[in-house]
């Protein structure tokens, strides 16, 4: 895909506002016409991603990818008229992989294709070869004998399938975050998993694991799903025989090592008001370059900010957050609340679900204040988004809302193809469609705008 022109820089937002409605046009209409062009051209979130992917690349936590990612974002975001662009850092513990490399050594030899999951133990550079235990299930390993396992790789399988909202991670995805942990209660010397993914390619996805008080962490990896399908047929070949695997992983574990915060503000006529809170997360994992996940996410939260600013400064400062090392642990999200303890937010919102179509409004006040809930959902009804019962919680990376009993919007764009590419060496810049991006855009603008131009508290309580 060829990429789109680059934003016109600008030393500051409302320096280089074109109209976007007559200049005595009342704020609510500059926001619906902002809204309406950035559906219909919007360059700024495109910019971003294809700045930070194509010049960064992968960002992974705490290493100096990651570093150079915020400087990027810094210098982005100044050029594009921000306020108060600054990093604020803090420490971390960070882990790297190493060599990753899976076979079958017996009955049916052959490479498989593995990544290793965070915080994965390592092999050592000999690697380790042990009798392979299928298990259906993170329930069926809970079902194991104590000591069961020992000197065994257990294989957890699973079935997890695509969802418009994403549902299935959270039941799925526990396989990946608490399966190893389990295996190794159980004494197992190793843990293979079926990635927590949806495509049929042979890209396994990577992701954080963790390993309870009292067990010490084992190589733990998660092989594509083709590997994994490949693995179930030897277990219905072998006729019962030892299925045996050989396991290289070199992860090395670095101490602590600097991570940091990209802030940045869109100032508000009275900065005595509670501001609005937009969070992404600016790290990535490794394997692939952080297209969906999550540069397109900053890429959305700034432009938004961006467009609003351009219809005329609003009443309420936007205050941006591209939160560090969230991928391993919400580092990030943890030191910016620890870092702003107190302090009152109106309302929090967070793009980290990839770059698809927003089709769904969340809020935790449609019950308390349903005429500001009505008004947001009829506002951007217009763009194919629904409303809904369902009561948000908010993305990983605003702690310092829930901290806070902020009002919190999930503007929920479509998982459909999310888990296709979510860690995975596929997630890169062709897989982002402009025409979705824009819509993105175009609805954050709208709520945005709403919420920053209105001067009366949210009421909360459900």
């Amino acid at each position: 895909m060829r990429s789109l022109p680059r934003a016109l820089g600008a030393a500051s937002l409302l320096a280089v506002s074109v109209p976007l409605a007559a200049a005595d046009s009342s704020p609510e209409a500059r926001i619906v016409a902002a809204a309406d062009a950035a559906r219909a051209d919007d360059a700024l979130a495109w910019d971003f991603v294809e700045g930070i992917t194509t010049e960064v690349g992968p960002r992974q936590a705490g290493t100096e990818a990651e570093a150079r990612g915020r400087a990027w974002a810094v210098k982005w975001l100044k050029a594009h008229g921000f306020a108060r662009v600054a990093v604020e850092p803090y420490l971390m513990s960070t882990w790297v992989r190493g060599d990753e490399r899976a076979e079958i050594v017996t009955p049916f030899a052959q490479p498989m294709r593995i990544t290793a999951l965070g915080n994965s133990a390592s092999t050592g550079d000999a690697g380790l070869t042990g009798e392979v235990v299928r298990f259906e299930s993170y329930a069926a390993l809970e079902a194991a004998p104590a000591g069961s396992l020992a000197g065994k790789i257990a294989f957890i399988d699973h079935a997890m399938q695509r969802t418009q909202d994403g549902s299935h991670y959270g039941v799925f995805g526990n396989v990946r975050r608490a399966g190893p942990s389990l295996a190794a209660s159980k004494g197992a010397a190793a843990v293979v998993i079926r990635s927590i993914g949806t495509e049929s390619h042979r890209t396994p996805h990577t992701g954080g694991t963790s390993f309870a008080t009292g067990i010490a962490p084992i190589p733990a990896g998660a092989l594509s799903n083709p590997d994994a399908d490949n693995l179930d047929r030897m277990f219905e070949r072998a006729g019962g025989a030892p299925i045996v695997m050989k396991l290289v992983l070199t992860p090395r574990d670095l101490g602590q090592t600097t991570s940091g915060n990209v802030v940045a503000e869109v100032t508000g006529r009275d900065p005595a008001l509670p501001p609005l809170l937009l969070a992404c997360h600016l790290d990535s994992w490794d394997l692939g370059t952080g297209a969906i996940d999550d540069g397109a996410g900053c890429g959305i939260i700034a432009a938004a900010a961006s467009r609003v600013a351009k219809a005329g400064q609003p009443l309420r400062t936007i205050r941006v957050l591209f939160a560090g090392a969230e991928e391993t642990g919400l580092w990030g999200s943890k030191a910016y609340a620890a870092a702003h303890k107190g302090e009152a937010i109106y309302a929090g919102l967070e793009s980290d679900f990839g770059a698809d179509r927003v089709w769904r409004i969340d809020s935790n006040f449609s019950k308390t204040d349903p005429a500001l809930y009505r008004e947001l959902a009829l506002a951007v009804a217009r763009f194919g988004v629904a409303p809904s019962n369902d009561v948000a919680t908010g993305g990983a990376d605003l702690n310092l809302a829930r901290e806070s009993n902020a009002a919190i919007i999930d503007l929920q764009q479509d998982g459909t193809r999310y888990f296709d590419l979510h860690h995975t060496p596929d997630d890169t810049l062709d897989k982002i469609d402009p025409a979705a991006l824009r819509q993105n855009v175009a609805v954050w603008t709208q709520v945005v705008g709403i919420l920053a131009n209105r001067a009366e508290p949210i009421a909360r309580g459900e």
